[in-house]
């Protein structure tokens, strides 16, 4: 392989470790920043916050308040804001009057001495303030709150501060966790980085991106050199990919890449194939009335199935065409027989609609289905809800396939329309049971089985009574019935149809009762409540 000798540059297992690599350390790099500033800012405004709390505290002290009446103030006050100070943690809480005179100071030397900054917000607008600024301790977040006395004026002020080189040094501790925490992810991105990228080189079989383009680009020119039609599908079935013979042989077919493979023949082949995991060879294969001959082989990794490579080759013996599409035809002729008739009035009936002749194709559709009409007309006339009376004429229409007469009673009438969820429960029930009844008649009579039902919805229920001339269900066989799987037909998938009534039923609050018939078979009783 040319492309094995030339000079590998960085490998993809190397480019894509660094790629998670970087990832992995910018998003943390971008995450520690982020949290960093939103760090500074949420210490700084919870400091302020709690600078305020302190600053209202004090100006709300009963004791310092009185001391203002005091000829030394600073006196009670001193020992009052210290106390304070040392119990919250604050730098220093300060208390002035009015005229800005410090009457307590964490530096006793500055009792007595104005304060350096205005109080004016709080003296004059009557608010508490947070800011940050510069005092005679350094750069602090402080945060002042006005001093009432008794008769609601403003005697004085409470400032509270925290030094901000304190605060920055809490800041600086909690962005070493930060970063420190940063590296836990940075870590585990690498190790999971180096794992996905070994991975990844572990399914490409220890390939290079080129390596593997070259081999895709050498198994395209073997399939398209190959002389036989070859396609591979996946175990959906689906079309994966073609060769140039079999695009000529199968594109008038609508065969293509993407395309899911419906053809019976050849869905058993590819079956057969998953099944028993081993080659198939020489398998006729009639498509398009074309006979072809097929080898599958199947794609095994880890030792399950995961495609298979169809092999298909035209049949040049003429005589196997000639036998093949003779029977083709004679098929072919039979269901045109069959068919023509109908096709014939079909194609009269559009027709004479495109002419607008409609009354003309009224009749010859009456005539067709004369039979019927009288029952499609009680059921329009007699069932209010469409879905029930859909049902009921299907099972007519099935009667007549099984042979069995199915009467319905012409006393018969349900005026209730039901609610939608309620008509797709209970038309399971009375279909499963009418199925069940004809197959019981016909099993039994054959040709003179008889299925009888009858409904109403006088009062507060809707009653359908359906009986039949089968063989009748033991009195103590009529709750094994309901269950899942019961069935005494010995072939084909029952056993699940009364079961399904059963639950559905359960749905609609109702109830189910099964008798003997007058019949000679047995008679079910469906008893649903009518909506309120």
């Amino acid at each position: 392989m040319g492309v094995l000798g030339k000079k590998k540059n960085i490998t993809l297992l190397t480019q894509l470790t660094i790629l998670i690599v970087l990832v992995i350390f910018i998003s943390s790099l971008l995450i520690t920043v982020l949290f960093s500033t939103m760090l500074d800012d949420i210490v700084e405004s919870y400091m302020g916050e709690q600078a305020l709390t302190v600053a209202k505290l004090t100006a709300q002290n009963k004791d310092i308040i009185e001391a203002f009446q005091d000829e030394q103030p600073s006196e009670v006050i001193q020992t009052i804001s210290e106390t304070i100070r040392h119990t919250t943690g604050a730098d220093y809480v300060t208390v002035a009057n009015d005229k800005g005179v410090r009457y307590s100071h964490p530096n006793p030397e500055n009792i007595g001495e104005p304060t350096m900054t205005s109080n004016k917000a709080v003296l004059e607008e009557h608010r508490s303030i947070i800011y940050r600024g510069n005092g005679v301790s350094g750069p602090a977040i402080k945060a002042k709150a006005p001093i009432w006395n008794e008769k609601g004026e403003v005697i004085g002020v409470s400032s509270v501060g925290f030094l901000v080189d304190r605060i920055e040094k809490q800041v600086l501790d909690y962005r070493k966790h930060i970063f420190q925490l940063s590296i836990i992810p940075l870590v585990f991105g690498i190790g999971g980085a180096i794992l996905i990228a070994r991975r990844l080189k572990k399914l490409t079989f220890g390939l290079e991106p080129e390596e593997i383009s070259y081999l895709f680009k050498e198994k395209e020119a073997t399939l398209e050199s190959i002389r036989d039609a070859t396609i591979t599908v996946n175990n959906g079935k689906q079309i994966t990919s073609m060769n140039k013979r079999a695009r000529e042989l199968f594109g008038n077919q609508q065969l293509s890449v993407g395309m899911t493979i419906h053809h019976r023949q050849l869905t058993i082949t590819i079956d057969q194939v998953i099944d028993t995991k081993e080659s198939t060879y020489n398998q006729k294969l009639l498509l398009d009335q074309q006979l072809y001959v097929v080898d599958a082989s199947p794609i095994i990794k880890k030792e399950e199935v995961e495609g298979i490579v169809l092999t298909i080759r035209t049949v040049s013996e003429i005589e196997q065409l000639t036998e093949e599409f003779s029977k083709i035809k004679n098929f072919s002729e039979n269901m045109r027989a069959q068919n023509h008739e109908f096709l014939n009035k079909l194609n009269t009936i559009y027709g004479l609609l495109v002419l607008k002749q409609y009354d003309r194709a009224i009749s010859i559709v009456s005539s067709e289905v004369s039979d019927r009409q009288d029952i499609i007309s009680f059921l329009i006339s007699s069932v209010k809800d469409p879905l029930i009376a859909a049902c009921l004429l299907g099972k007519v229409n099935r009667s007549k396939e099984l042979q069995v007469q199915l009467v319905i009673d012409p006393e018969s009438h349900l005026s209730s329309e039901l609610e939608m969820t309620r008509s797709n429960h209970f038309v399971p029930i009375i279909g499963n049971v009418i199925d069940n009844a004809m197959e019981a008649a016909r099993k039994k009579n054959h040709r003179e089985g008889k299925v009888y039902v009858s409904f109403t919805d006088l009062g507060k229920e809707i009653i359908f009574d359906i009986e039949d001339n089968g063989a009748g269900i033991p009195e103590e066989m009529t709750e094994a019935i309901f269950e899942e799987g019961y069935t005494t037909k010995s072939e084909g998938d029952h056993g699940i149809g009364l079961a399904i009534a059963k639950n559905a039923l359960s749905a609609l609050n109702g109830q189910m009762y099964v008798d003997k018939s007058e019949l000679g078979g047995a008679r079910f009783t469906i008893v649903i409540p009518q909506e309120q």
